[in-house]
């Protein structure tokens, strides 16, 4: 069941779905685009914190803006570093609080994907580990 778009829009910022979504949620977490939707989730959620980062060198420290926005700019950029960095190890942490045992979701996906990289073992054997 999808939830409404209210629902999806707080989950998208770091909220927590009632339990009755909790098929939705490990299926976010383990379709192929599961990296990108964590990623855009990791921004959304650092983005107020380095803009009132930003907005309080400008204001307490009268710091210059591009000195601000740099300082900003970096800050969202070593969040969201840190949080894709992360994104396996937390998306399966996020899945567990839903029921699903650990590992869940990582192990749904390498099996999902297990196909293709066999497929993609035999081309590169082919290729490249030639029988002298």
């Amino acid at each position: 069941m999808k939830p409404p778009l209210v629902l999806r829009a707080w989950y998208l910022v770091g909220g927590r779905l009632p339990m009755r979504y909790r098929e939705w949620v490990f299926e976010q977490a383990t379709k192929p685009s599961w990296l990108v939707w964590f990623t855009v989730r990791a921004f959304i959620m650092v983005l107020p914190l380095t803009l009132g980062i930003a907005a309080a060198l400008m204001v307490f420290l009268d710091s210059p803006l591009p000195l601000a926005l740099a300082s900003g700019s970096l800050g969202l950029v070593v969040g969201v570093y840190f949080a894709v960095s992360y994104a396996i190890e937390s998306t399966d942490h996020r899945v567990t609080r839903y029921g699903y045992p650990r590992g869940a979701a990582a192990e749904s996906r390498k099996a999902r994907s297990a196909d293709r990289d066999s497929q993609r073992q035999a081309r590169y054997d082919a290729a490249w580990r030639r029988p002298e």
